[in-house]
C-alpha cells in the first residue's frame, strides 16, 4: 500500500479532531449548561417578580376597594350631617318666626289696647268738658250748690 503525504495528513487532521474533541465538547457543553442556567434563573426571577407583581397588585386593588368605600362613607356622612344641619336650621327659622311673630301681634294688641285706652280717656274728656259746659249753661249758682252738697254727702255715704 502505498500511502502518500495527503492521508498522512488526513490521519493527522482525524486524530487532531479527536483529542481536540473531548475538550471542546466540554467547553462547548459547559457554556451552554452555564447559559441553560442563567436562562432558567432569569426565568425563575422574572415568574418570582411576577407573582410579587400580582400580589401588589392585589394588596392595591383592595386598598383602592377600601378607599373607595371610605369616600363613600364620608360622603354619606357628609349628606346626612348637612340634611340635619338643614333641618336644624330650618326649625330655628321657625322658631325666630314665631317669636317675632309673637312679639309683633303683641305690639299690635299693646298699640291696640293703648289707642283704646287713648280713645277712652279723649271721651270721657270730651264727655266731661260738654257736661260742663252744659252744666255751666244750663245752672245757676243756687242749683250748682245743691248739686255739690248732694255730691258731698253722697261721698261721705260712699266712703263709709
Amino acid at each position: 500500500m502505498h500511502f502518500d503525504a495527503s492521508f498522512f495528513v488526513a490521519v493527522a487532521f482525524v486524530i487532531f479532531l479527536f483529542l481536540v474533541w473531548k475538550p471542546l465538547k466540554k467547553a462547548l457543553l459547559g457554556a451552554l449548561d452555564e447559559r441553560s442556567a442563567k436562562i432558567a434563573k432569569d426565568l425563575e426571577d422574572a415568574r418570582r417578580l411576577r407573582e410579587e407583581a400580582q400580589k401588589l397588585l392585589a394588596d392595591y386593588r383592595l386598598k383602592h376597594k377600601n378607599a373607595m368605600r371610605e369616600a363613600a362613607d364620608i360622603v354619606d356622612q357628609a349628606k346626612a350631617e348637612s340634611d340635619r344641619a338643614a333641618k336644624h336650621a330650618a326649625q330655628e327659622l321657625d322658631e325666630a318666626l314665631k317669636r317675632r311673630t309673637e312679639r309683633a301681634v303683641a305690639k299690635i294688641a299693646k298699640a291696640e289696647a293703648q289707642a283704646v285706652q287713648e280713645v277712652r280717656e279723649a271721651a270721657v274728656e270730651a264727655a266731661v268738658s260738654a257736661a260742663r259746659d252744659l252744666i255751666s249753661a244750663k245752672l245757676d249758682a243756687g242749683t250748682r250748690g245743691k248739686l255739690v252738697d248732694g255730691a258731698i254727702a253722697d261721698m261721705a255715704k260712699r266712703l263709709n
